[in-house]
């Protein structure tokens, strides 16, 4: 039987690069699992002149934008699985990825989003930084929109080690350094863990329609 194609786009803000690496781990794993990803990051809402306040943040916004599109609501729409990734910024999730959510007014309305599978991942500077907040706390936009929310469980023993029952999280420290080979190890679980999933998913919605008959 052939495996049912399987579409996933992943969606982060990264102002220092800890996110996009587990965005992009996470990717890996799921175009190595069959599905065809698009990595999407989310655009700036600060000003030119607030950013430049923050060591590091233009440059890193001008790499990240040359590499990765922004999204789009098409690619949401394109999808069977979405992948958040956010840092956690006073214990909510970054700006930037909300302006995308709340951008999908007229998918909601349609509810063009609904039955499609739903996680994330995040980071914080401090093991009680909020990584498991903001995770938690993009549920409810999910929710909203319909979709089959995927927490990782402990499905794998790098959530053990790393991450949490919800998602991938990567705790950095003041450095802001790269996340810890753990880290990476489950974000990459998560994103073969989510294939896995909706590939089943469409499968079953795949399948012809039954005649069935009652006693």
């Amino acid at each position: 039987m052939t495996e049912p194609h399987v579409r996933m786009l992943i969606v982060f803000y990264s102002r220092t690069g800890t996110i996009e690496a587990l965005a992009r781990v996470a990717a890996e794993a799921a175009r190595e699992a069959g599905a065809e990803v698009r990595l999407r990051r989310a655009r700036e809402v600060a000003s030119v002149e607030d950013m430049a306040k923050v060591e590091g943040w233009l440059d890193e916004a001008h790499r990240q934008n040359a590499l990765y599109p922004a999204p789009t609501d098409e690619d949401a729409e394109w999808a069977d699985a979405i992948l958040f990734g956010t840092p956690s910024y006073f214990g909510a999730p970054a700006t930037e990825l909300k302006n995308y959510l709340d951008r999908l007014g007229p998918q909601w309305k349609r509810g063009a989003l609904s039955g499609k599978v739903g996680g994330a991942f995040a980071a914080a500077s401090w093991p009680h930084g909020g990584s498991e907040v903001v995770t938690l706390a993009l549920y409810a936009p999910m929710a909203h929109l319909g979709m089959v929310i995927l927490p990782t469980g402990y499905t794998d023993d790098a959530m053990l080690e790393a991450g949490s029952p919800y998602g991938a999280s990567a705790i950095v420290g003041a450095g802001k350094g790269q996340p810890r080979p753990e880290v990476l190890d489950a974000a990459r679980h998560q994103g073969r863990h989510t294939v896995a999933i909706t590939r089943a998913l469409v499968r079953a919605n795949e399948m012809p329609s039954r005649n069935r008959t009652s006693d």
